[in-house]
């Protein structure tokens, strides 16, 4: 963005801040972000691994429980999506696609927001009561995180690294909470829920570097985010190799532990993390709006992939894997 274009962004409309416009119901919706709510296809994994820990336990499961349990997410999700949209309005108008937010641009009454926002999260936690108290801890952890990541004096993502650990840890919160909707009691294996927040880590540093290469000049990616200011390509590919060298060593922790057959998962994995790190460095990337992934079919196919294998595998046995395994350390000694 250009200099004159910075001068028009922060001289955007300032109707929103004021709380005097009032947009249509369209705009409102488009600011609980519904096109987002595809992500809590990360609850799914949480619900295999209660099969896989207690096979029994699909006889018991409540599949109204885990429906409504996405449900919930979704409007605690949107919550935060609506407080996200408030309080970056101004600095969203120095970003060249954000600016066009309904906020951002003027378009929407901030009182009525904030009822939305409120509105929202009781909505998704009074679901979350009715599916049981651990399940609502972790709807009401997932909407304590958005107002941490978002709201003044914390705000999370102003602060290097913070805010990509912050907004990532909804990764493993997601999973608890499909493990909780089950009405499974126990609490997640912890070297999983830490492998999860590491690539939802990885996902978050390549849609930074994505948007820090899409802005193109640091004096305006600093206007629009503050952690930018800190920022270059380089500290942000070095942290997209640090988050995934550390999801390499839990899911090894969760592999040697509890199945070694999800080693033949990995390739399938690291192949379609090296492909959505790629598309971080395309112009205009898609990786910095995750809800235009769908428009690469390739990368898709490759998640499904993994995705599919990983899920049977945890439920397919290869016994001659650990035979190969220990006849090799044998043949070691």
């Amino acid at each position: 963005m250009t200099e004159r274009a910075v001068r028009s962004a922060s001289a955007a409309p300032k109707r929103a801040a004021g709380g005097g416009a009032g947009g249509g119901l369209g705009a409102y919706v488009r600011i609980a972000r519904p096109s987002h709510w595809f992500k809590n296809v990360f609850m799914l994994p949480g619900i295999f691994l209660v099969f896989f820990f207690d096979p029994a336990f699909i006889t018991r499961f409540s599949l109204l429980k885990i429906v409504l349990g996405v449900v919930s997410a979704c409007f605690v999700a949107s919550s935060n999506y609506v407080l996200n949209e408030i309080l970056d309005a101004p600095s969203d108008r120095f970003h060249p696609v954000k600016r066009q937010r309904p906020i951002a641009s003027g378009q929407l009454a901030i009182r009525v927001a904030y009822v939305e926002w409120l509105g929202l999260a009781a909505v998704g936690l009074g679901i979350g009561a009715w599916i049981g108290p651990r399940f609502l801890a972790a709807a009401a952890l997932l909407w304590v995180m958005g107002i941490l990541y978002n709201a003044p004096p914390i705000r999370l993502k102003d602060v290097p690294y913070a805010d990509v650990l912050a907004e990532s840890i909804n990764n493993p919160i997601r999973m608890a909470l499909g493990w909780y909707s089950t009405g499974y009691g126990s609490f997640p294996t912890l070297s999983v829920l830490l492998a999860y927040w590491m690539f939802g880590a990885f996902l978050m540093a390549t849609k930074r570097l994505a948007e820090f290469r899409v802005i193109g000049d640091p004096t305006v990616a600093t206007r629009y985010r503050r952690s930018f200011g800190y920022y270059n390509e380089e500290r942000l590919l070095a942290s997209i190799v640090f988050y995934a060298a550390l999801f390499a060593m839990f899911s090894g922790v969760f592999i040697a532990r509890y199945r070694l057959e999800l080693v033949l998962a990995t390739p399938f994995v690291c192949l379609a993390m090296a492909r959505y790190l790629h598309i971080g460095f395309l112009p205009d990337s898609p990786a910095q709006r995750p809800e235009r992934l769908h428009t690469l079919p390739g990368l898709l196919a490759l998640i499904a992939v993994a995705g599919i294998i990983s899920a049977l595998l945890l439920f397919v046995d290869f016994p001659i894997l650990g035979r190969l395994f220990r006849q090799w350390d044998e043949w070691q000694r």
